[in-house]
Order: structure tokens, then sequence, then C-alpha cells
């Protein structure tokens, strides 16, 4: 859930001035995994724990979720970095950060052993120091951003070199049938959705912002401008969902498209 900006009046389809994502996503959390679970048929679980093995962490690493929402990735991180390790999740929406305590209070798919934090923070100006995680992740959050670039350089600047970013994305397909049943869902039966659960316009802002939101090359190609090497990027759900990883390069420079051209994982 990170920030969205530009105003009313110049905003491009999908994009919301930042203290309109912030209000949008305090409103929306109470129903927040219950609409994703339905707007996914409960496959949003699943790929939070492939993207949360793309991180590659071992016990006793540290790891970032950034836009964390109601924490279910940041869960799925400690349980790979336990026992010993820690997790810092940060969203800039409270509510949402009320949410993911609360579910971490419950014991909901900790790891055990496992420090877990949950920071209110802007994922364009994060908190903490370079070099400072192993490894950081993004779910369905880098959509949000109001300045892409930026939020991948933030994430890449405190990853240690050898650390990977993760990031999963919604993504929209091109080729039919699935690009005509993506359509139908996210341009008709999503906005339904919303106005049945109380709230048009996140579910009005969901499909735009899908729409706007760079493809998989194009992504991978951010990401190597934000100092991130060996890019690789896997599709799954018929090329719905998105997952790119990329390793911290030693010198942080980026190199057009990296030394290994960003490409498909096996």
């Amino acid at each position: 859930m990170a920030a969205s900006s530009g105003s009313r009046e110049d905003a491009t389809p999908g994009t919301l001035e930042e203290t309109q994502v912030r209000a949008m996503f305090d409103r929306i959390a109470g129903l927040y995994d219950r609409m994703n679970t339905v707007m996914t048929a409960g496959l949003h679980h699943a790929w939070r724990r492939r993207a949360a093995d793309l991180a590659a962490l071992t016990a006793g690493d540290r790891a970032l979720d950034v836009a964390t929402g109601t924490g279910d990735l940041a869960f799925e991180l400690s349980a790979r970095v336990a026992p010993g390790g820690e997790v810092i999740a940060s969203d800039f929406s409270e509510r949402m950060l009320e949410i993911a305590r609360a579910k971490a209070s419950a014991g909901r798919r900790e790891g055990a052993g496992v420090g877990l934090r949950f920071d209110s923070a802007n994922a364009l100006s994060l908190p903490y120091a370079d070099d400072e995680f192993d490894a950081a992740t993004v779910g369905f959050g880098a959509r949000n951003f109001s300045d892409l670039d930026r939020g991948l350089q933030e994430m890449t600047r405190v990853v240690r070199p050898g650390g990977r970013v993760v990031v999963l994305e919604m993504t929209t397909p091109q080729r039919p049938p699935l690009s005509t049943f993506f359509r139908l869902w996210f341009d008709k039966a999503v906005p339904v959705l919303g106005r049945l659960a109380g709230d048009p316009e996140a579910y009005d802002y969901l499909p735009s912002s899908v729409r706007r939101f760079p493809g998989p090359s194009e992504l991978a190609a951010v990401m190597s401008r934000a100092g991130l090497h060996e890019i690789r990027y896997i599709l799954t759900a018929g090329g719905i969902i998105a997952l790119h990883v990329g390793v911290v390069g030693h010198d942080r420079v980026a190199d057009g498209v990296g030394e290994t051209p960003p490409g498909r994982l096996a």
C-alpha cells in the first residue's frame, strides 16, 4: 500500500493524491483481506509464499516488507528467517498497520523466535540505513508508488550488496482469452464488488492502477535503473501475476539493463 500522488485535476488514470490514497486504504483496511480472497480465489497467499521464497532468506537474516498492508507477506518472510531473524514491515496506512499488528499478536503465520515489527513509513523515503537488510519485498504495493523509480531505489539502498529485492504485482495479460477475462473481471466485476463493499472509489482505482503499471520487461528495466542486477521474472496465474527479483550490485550503479539482460525465470 504505498503512496500514489498527483492532484485530482491532473492525475492520470490509476493515480490519486497521496493523502487520498492513504485515506482510501485506511477506509478499506477492514475489508482488505476478505476482498483479496474473493478477487483471487484465495491464491494471493500462494503468490506471497512464492515471493518470500524468491527473497532467498535464511535463519537469522533481516528482511523488510514495504507497503505491507495487513502483513501477510511479512508473515511469510518471518517463517523464512526463523529462528533468530527479524522482519520489519512498513506502510503509510495506520489502519492497515493496526490490523497487521493484531494478526501478529494472534500468532498468524509468524515464525518462532523472530522479531517482527510494523513501522509507519513512506516507501519513497524509507527511515532505514544503507545495507540494513538481507532482502526487501513489496507485494501488490509497487503500483501505488507515486514515483516507481524512487521507491525501488529506496528498497535497493537499504539492502546489502548481494541481497535481493522482490516485487510481486499484478500485470495486464496481452493475449486472449485471458486478456478478455481480465478486462471483464477488473473493469466490470471488481467495481461492482467495491460498490457492494461500500467503497466504489477504491475498487475503481484498482483496475486503473494495474493498467498504468509497467509490463514485466519494463518493470525489469526500472529495477535495473535502481541498481539491481541478475533481474529475472516469473509470470503466473496465466500472466496476471508477475514476480520480479533482482540482486543488489556491489557498486550500486545501474548500467542500462544490467550485465545480464532481464528475462523470464524458468
